[in-house]
Parts: structure tokens; C-alpha cells; sequence
């Protein structure tokens, strides 16, 4: 054991141990706003506002004043003036002809995987006559979507892709994109190349609250969506909270995580790898071992310091270990699969020498990665399913985006005298026993014609 390590990473044996580490409830926590961000909230407001008054301000003002409150807030909290929000088609070729060919393929690569994969997907209408009459269900697409791809200190085209297309394959009308402004007030020349790509229609360099808001209710610029997904900061995923109703939204999306079970077959560089690769994302992403071999949980905290220093990002990796990591050691992998259905992860990646032994036996999670040979990385880019899935352990009741967050479904009714006849009486009945007289007498009076002479 190194007695020097250099990135501190949780250590627990047992069951009951990981349990209490892994014990959560909730899809959405909070964490502390950084100093500067409280100050420039009270050099913007006035007033120490909570992330929550920030929101509600924002939404408000967007959906009074429109793009006039859009325009202040841009310049407050992104330092830009722009003049014209909606990023122009020729800009969105200037990007895609500035990338290196070996992106462009990279990109066209992914896009096609991604759609292969969803349109297995689709499902029919169905409408089918029966004894009772004519009965169905019509799938129709959303008219509009709004997607929000974050800034931060990171680009995220993948993202972009992983909504949008689906969205496509489901037959969604107009796609709009949100990102917030960087270069000269335009938006990353790689979202916009990605946008070309996946089939957007328009693109508005608008970030933060004010974009979330812009799209749930439309300003002059803007048009105004049916559904709203993307990933975000604290602001953006409160303000998506604080619309929904007046549109829908994918979820309250929480920092990403992962989580490996492995056995003693399982090969330590790639475990270490696989955890860095989760832990660059962002100093609140959790990278999670729960292992049935004493040798990997020793072994694995000293292979991932000897990688950390390759990482552009290790500051960031070394964070997000020494707040969220675990390396947690089980008995059998009855209890690793066990501590993973409570925990339900985002990502679950089976390093064991049967993974499909063990799949039977995984009720929660976003994504099951099958064997060293399909790491998470592969699922984040170009394996096809979508990666924006559930987080926080909202894995118990939700799901990965796919074609079906875009379609919605119209029941069809078309009784015939026979049912009425048949489930007239059950109908009364039921109505009656809510004290719903109209629902009867509405049956009544169609079981009183339907009599014969």
C-alpha cells in the first residue's frame, strides 16, 4: 500500500459498511454555491438571493419582459452583449468546415450509430375492431422541443446528438438548441458542427435560467417548446423545475456517476482507467468499486494515482475521488449486485468474467455495461443508446432519453350499441358510487334507446 498516495479515496469492508455509504433518497441535491457566484448574485440583485429566488427572478422577468430580460441577464451572467441571439445557418457551416476531418468523421460516426440504434425503437399506432367496437391508440410526435447543452468547462456535442436525434427518429417537428454564448457572443463551433449534424433547426446562443425560460414560454426571438432536456447547472435544473408544467422536461438531472462491480478476473488498469474516466467529468461525479476481491480493492486506489497524472483534467478527477469515490469490498456478487439495485447508478459496469449471468439480476439502473470490453466511455460517444440517463437514483422509476420522450399517445374510442349493452351497467354502477349522477343518466338514456321495441 502506498503510504504517499496522492489522490485519498473512501475505503469501506462489507455489506452493512456499504450500505450506510451508499444509503441516498432523492434525485436532486444541492450543493454550495462557490463565493464568486453568491457575489455576483448580490452585485446583479442587490441581495443575497438563494439559488431558488435567483430562479424564480429570472423565469419571471423572461416570461414578462421576454427577449428584453433575456438580453440583461446574458450580459450579467455570461458578460455578453449579444445583439442577435439566434446563431445564423452560415455560422453553423463556418463550424462544421473549421473541424478537423477526423471529428467530422467522429461526429457522422456517432450520429449514425445513435440513430441505427433508436429506430429500433419506434412504435406503430394500432387501431383494431372488436366485439365492442373500434378501439386504438395514435402516436403522435411533439411539435417542438427545446434542448439545453451546458458551457461549463467543457463542450458537450455528444450531448447535443443523444437528445436530438431520437427526437428526430420519434418525428419531432422543430428541434431548438440553447447554448450559452462564448466566442464573440456566438456558441461553440462544435455544438453548432454537432447541430448541422443531428438534423437542429435553430440554434440561440442563450444560457442559464433565461434560456430555460425563453423556451418553456417564448419570447419575440424564441419560440416557445413543448418538452425541454439537457443537462445544466444548479440554475438551469431549478428553472427546468420551476417551468415544468407549462412544458414537460426530462428530468432533474443530478452529477453523473458510475459504478463498477468487479470480480478477481477483472483487470485493475482498466477498473482504475474506467473510474478516471467517470471522475473528470466534474468534482461532484462519483466513481464507485464494489468488488468481491481483497487484491483489487488494494490494488486499484495506487493504479489510479499512478494514472492521474496523464489526465489533462486530474485536478478535477483528484477532487471528484477524494469527495465521492468508494472502493467497497463484498463478500459475494450477490451483495455487489445487491448494493447496486438499492443505489440504482446512472451507469453500472459488470468487470466480472459472467456478466450476462448477472444481468437477469439488475432491476435499477441507467445503463449496464457488459465486460471490460464496453466501458462507459464507448456508451458517452458512439455505442448508440442514449447517455443521458437517469441520475441520483431516479434509475427505480425512470430512463435513459430515448423515442419515446418525444411521442405522445392518443386514445381511440369508438364503442358500438353492443358495449354500451354490455358495460352500461358496470359503467352506472361505478358512476354511481362516486356520486357522478350525470356519468349515469349518461349511460341511461343510451341503455334506454338501445332497448328493444
Amino acid at each position: 500500500m502506498n503510504d504517499e498516495r496522492v489522490t485519498t479515496i473512501a475505503s469501506v469492508v462489507g455489506f452493512d459498511a456499504a450500505s450506510r455509504r451508499l444509503a441516498r433518497r432523492g434525485a436532486f441535491v444541492q450543493t454550495p454555491l462557490a463565493p464568486a457566484f453568491t457575489d455576483r448574485i448580490e452585485e446583479v440583485f442587490g441581495a443575497r438571493l438563494t439559488p431558488e429566488e435567483v430562479v424564480d427572478r429570472i423565469v419571471s422577468d423572461v416570461q414578462r419582459e421576454g427577449d428584453r430580460a433575456v438580453s440583461r441577464y446574458t450580459r450579467a451572467f455570461d458578460n455578453r452583449d449579444v445583439d442577435r441571439f439566434e446563431v445564423p445557418k452560415h455560422a453553423w457551416d463556418a463550424a462544421w468546415d473549421g473541424l478537423d476531418e477526423s471529428l467530422q468523421d467522429a461526429l457522422r460516426v456517432a450520429a449514425s450509430r445513435i440513430t441505427a440504434f433508436h429506430r429500433k425503437q419506434t412504435r406503430p399506432s394500432w387501431i383494431e375492431p372488436e366485439a365492442l367496437g373500434i378501439f386504438g391508440q395514435i402516436v403522435r410526435p411533439l411539435e417542438r422541443i427545446g434542448v439545453y447543452v451546458p458551457g461549463g468547462s467543457a463542450a458537450l456535442p455528444s450531448s447535443l446528438m443523444m437528445i436530438v436525434i431520437p427526437a428526430r427518429v420519434a418525428g419531432v417537428r422543430e428541434i431548438v438548441v440553447a447554448a450559452p454564448p462564448r466566442h464573440h457572443g456566438g456558441v461553440e463551433p462544435v455544438v453548432l458542427a454537432a447541430a448541422k449534424v443531428a438534423g437542429v433547426d435553430r440554434v440561440f446562443a442563450i444560457g442559464g435560467a433565461q434560456a430555460i425560460a425563453a423556451m418553456a414560454f417564448g419570447t419575440e426571438t424564441v419560440p416557445h417548446v413543448d418538452k425541454i432536456l439537457g443537462p445544466g447547472n444548479i440554475f438551469v435544473t431549478l428553472a427546468k423545475q420551476r417551468v415544468f408544467g407549462a412544458v414537460d422536461i426530462d428530468q432533474l438531472a443530478g452529477p453523473t456517476e458510475t459504478m463498477l462491480i468487479a470480480d478477481d478476473s477483472a483487470d485493475v488498469e482498466l477498473i482504475a482507467a474506467d473510474m478516471l474516466a467517470q471522475s473528470e467529468h466534474d468534482a461532484q461525479a462519483s466513481a464507485i468499486l464494489i468488488t468481491t476481491s481483497a487484491r483489487i480493492a488494494r490494488q486499484v486506489p495506487d493504479e489510479i494515482d499512478r494514472q492521474l497524472g496523464t489526465l489533462d483534467r486530474q485536478d478535477i478527477a483528484q477532487a471528484s475521488l477524494r469527495q465521492n469515490g468508494l472502493v467497497a469490498l463484498v463478500a459475494n456478487l450477490a451483495e455487489a449486485v445487491a448494493l447496486s439495485n438499492v443505489y440504482a447508478p446512472e451507469h453500472l459496469c459488470l468487470l466480472v468474467d459472467d456478466p450476462w449471468s448477472l444481468l437477469p439480476t439488475i432491476e435499477n439502473a441507467g445503463g449496464v455495461f457488459m465486460g471490460e470490453g464496453s466501458p462507459e466511455a464507448l456508451g458517452d460517444y458512439a455505442a448508440g443508446p442514449s447517455h443521458v440517463m437517469p441520475t441520483g437514483g431516479t434509475a427505480r422509476f425512470s430512463s435513459p432519453v430515448n423515442v419515446h420522450d418525444f411521442q405522445k399517445v392518443i386514445s381511440i374510442i369508438g364503442a358500438n350499441p353492443q358495449a354500451i349493452r354490455e358495460l352500461g351497467p358496470a359503467t352506472i354502477r361505478l358512476a354511481d358510487a362516486e356520486g357522478l349522477g350525470g356519468h349515469a343518466a349518461s349511460i341511461r338514456r343510451r341503455l334506454d334507446r338501445n332497448r328493444p321495441a
